[in-house]
């Protein structure tokens, strides 16, 4: 299947030159009157190695046939972070580079989908959306209704993210885990 650069997301996989990469990074740039480009982090699925790739928005990429697969994660210990097929109940461990941002989203019991590509694991993608508790904030400053003037909360998994004023700890929030911003706050 072909794409073109500019539908590129995060986890994806992708060939180039006959090699599968996932993309960990990428954005878009439009400089002046220049043509539009996408500049792309990829990382090589045989070596592990990072690449930093420049792609023009109108190249065709090629994207191999990806397997997903629904698990659950259970627990870490140390660096291992063990999840559970939802359909044959084997659990695994996923190495970091895999897991990317992942775990900073994760709570025990959470659903996630693992892409495969060959038989595989290649990435771990989290719903688009979270919702975690706020552990800790500073206090909100009397009479600041300014919107913009954010703070920094601790969530339960230990994410720091900015919040508006009126955010406080206990409080659950609704976090967007493509840019790891706040949203809103949910009941």
């Amino acid at each position: 299947m072909m794409i073109k650069a500019t539908d590129i997301r995060r986890g994806m996989v992708i060939t180039i030159e006959g090699v599968n990469f996932v993309v960990v990074d990428f954005a878009h740039h439009t400089p002046g009157n220049l043509r539009a480009m996408v500049q792309t982090k990829l990382r090589n699925m045989n070596s592990g190695a990072l690449i930093d790739k420049r792609l023009r928005s109108v190249d065709q990429i090629e994207v191999p046939y990806v397997e997903t697969k629904q698990f659950e994660y259970l627990y870490s210990a140390g660096d291992e972070h063990v999840f559970m097929d939802s359909e044959t109940f084997d659990q695994l461990s996923f190495p970091d580079e895999i897991l990317g941002t992942a775990m900073q989203y994760l709570l025990p019991n959470s659903k996630v989908t693992v892409q495969y590509v060959g038989g595989k694991p290649v990435s771990v993608e989290v719903p688009a959306s979270i919702d975690l508790v706020v552990t800790e904030t500073p206090p909100s400053i009397k009479g600041a209704t300014a919107t913009n003037q954010y703070k920094e909360a601790v969530l339960e998994t230990g994410l720091k993210v900015q919040v508006p004023p009126f955010v406080g700890p206990g409080e659950k929030i609704r976090i967007d885990t493509r840019t790891g911003e706040y949203m809103e706050r949910v009941k």
